[in-house]
């Protein structure tokens, strides 16, 4: 791109990452097109809404084909667009020390944040996490602490769907008491890309509020 000395804004450097969303300052420049751009005349995006189950140019980005796109369920907001067609609101989540998937997702036309625990939440209707679980297992985190955040972000009579191996779904078992959690569905274990078992578990928070009406005498 060739442009006059001393245009404003500037180009942005060669090493920012333009998706790059958490930690990071805001700049007053402009991102210039990407080699796969410039080859393509455009970003070679499918209009919409085809665009929702198109596999986009940047899945090269991570390696990804199009037949894991395909089938993906969550990680690059397949869960979201399987919604489209209801009256919903989706917010596609990704870990902030994980693939930064949002450009896949924004590719999509859907919408995406980068998780952060001290913002301020409103209460969802539904959780969906897919190996949320073993992935915060591997960095010693706590997984109690991730029930009590989950049930904190949760509205009375919302719904979680975890899809994790078995283990994980008998130790939210174990915990569902103490949450006022109740279990809707499980579905059948199936052999995951890497070898192991995973389930899908359904459970929904109870509404525990006072319901006892008081009358005045």
């Amino acid at each position: 791109m060739e442009r006059e000395p001393g245009t404003q804004p500037p180009l942005c450097k060669s090493d920012d990452d333009p998706d790059a969303v958490w930690g990071v300052p805001m700049k007053a420049c402009i991102t210039p097109y990407s080699d796969q751009q410039h080859k393509a005349k455009g970003t070679g995006l499918a209009p919409w809404p085809a665009r929702l189950t198109t596999p986009p140019p940047r899945l090269a980005d991570f390696g990804y084909s199009a037949e894991m796109f395909e089938k993906d369920t969550a990680n690059l907001g397949s869960f979201a667009a399987a919604l489209k067609s209801k009256d919903v609101w989706v917010m596609n989540v990704v870990p902030e020390d994980g693939p930064n998937t949002l450009k896949i997702i924004y590719d999509r036309g859907l919408m995406g944040s980068v998780w952060n625990p001290t913002r301020p939440t409103h209460e969802l209707d539904l959780l969906h996490g897919w190996t949320v679980f073993s992935d915060i297992a591997k960095k010693d985190c706590s997984a109690v602490d991730l029930l009590i955040e989950m049930d904190r972000i949760l509205r009375p009579t919302g719904f979680i769907i975890i899809r994790d191996h078995p283990s994980v779904v008998e130790f939210v078992k174990k915990h569902m008491s103490a949450l006022h959690w109740e279990a809707v569905a499980t579905g059948e274990a199936e052999e995951n890309e890497q070898g192991g078992d995973e389930l899908v578990f359904i459970v929904q928070k109870k509404n525990v509020a006072n319901k006892q009406k008081f009358q005045c005498h």
